[in-house]
C-alpha cells in the first residue's frame, strides 16, 4: 500500500503570530509624532562624522574629555562615530537660513563600559528651534507639552542648572516618576524624578559657526 502523505492538506492552517515593535522603536516613533504635532520636522545625518561637525562647530574645546580616544571611536582617516545627534543640527543650519524647527532621532556611539544604564551603542533624540525671540519659556513649554503627551497629564517637569559647551544657559530636566508618582522607588533611585536629558539656549558661538546672526536669532536645543 502507498505511504500516507506527510502533509494533510485538509487540516486547518496555523496562523502566524505577529511580532511586536521594539520598545526603543516605539518610544522613538511616539516622540517623533508628538514633536511633529508641535511643528517640528525630522532631520537625519550620517553615523560617521567629522570632528568639526561633532565637536568644533558645537563649541567643544580641544581639551574637552569627550574628545579623548577613551570616550570616542575614531577612524584612521580622522572621522569618528558620532557621540551625539547634535551634528545634525549643525548640518541643517549650514544648509538653510532660519527659522529652523527640527527633531533629530538617531543612533550614537561612545566608549562607555556597558552596565544597566550605559552602552557603547545607544539612541538619542534632539530638538532644535531657532527663530526670533525664542526664550527659555518656549523651551519649558515645549518640554512640558512633550512630557504630558508621552507620559500623561499628571507628569511634572523640573529644571536643574548645568553646563554644556553648545548651550548658554544650560540645564538638565527631569520628569516626575510615573511608577511611584513622585514618592520614591527603585526606578527613580528613591528621588521621585527621572533624569531625561540636557537642554538650553543655543550658544552664540554655535550660531557664528554656521553663519547665523546671533543678534537677530535665538534658539533652544
Amino acid at each position: 500500500a502507498a505511504a500516507a502523505p506527510a502533509l494533510d492538506v485538509t487540516l486547518p492552517g496555523r496562523q502566524r503570530r505577529l511580532g511586536h515593535k521594539h520598545p526603543i522603536s516605539r518610544v522613538m516613533d511616539d516622540t517623533v509624532a508628538i514633536f511633529r504635532r508641535m511643528g517640528f520636522i525630522v532631520a537625519d545625518g550620517p553615523d560617521l562624522e567629522t570632528e568639526y561637525h561633532n565637536f568644533d562647530a558645537l563649541n567643544t574645546p580641544a581639551d574637552h574629555p569627550s574628545r579623548d580616544i577613551q570616550d570616542t571611536f575614531y577612524l584612521p582617516d580622522g572621522r569618528l562615530l558620532r557621540t551625539q545627534t547634535s551634528p545634525v543640527q549643525i548640518r541643517v543650519m549650514e544648509s538653510q537660513p532660519p527659522p529652523v524647527r527640527i527633531i533629530c532621532p538617531g543612533r550614537c556611539f561612545r566608549r562607555d563600559t556597558p552596565d544597566a544604564t550605559h552602552s557603547m551603542n545607544f539612541h538619542q533624540i534632539e530638538g532644535l528651534y531657532v527663530d526670533r525671540k525664542v526664550s527659555l519659556v518656549d523651551l519649558k513649554g515645549t518640554l512640558s507639552m512633550f512630557a504630558h503627551e508621552l507620559l500623561g497629564p499628571d507628569v511634572k517637569i523640573r529644571f536643574r542648572p548645568h553646563f554644556f559647551p553648545f548651550t548658554e544657559p544650560s540645564l538638565e530636566y527631569d520628569f516626575s516618576c510615573i511608577m511611584c508618582k513622585g514618592s520614591g522607588c527603585g526606578i527613580c533611585k528613591q528621588s521621585g524624578w527621572l533624569e531625561i536629558s540636557g537642554a538650553g539656549m543655543v550658544d552664540p558661538a554655535v550660531f557664528e559657526a554656521v553663519g547665523y546672526d546671533s543678534e537677530a536669532w535665538t534658539g533652544f536645543a
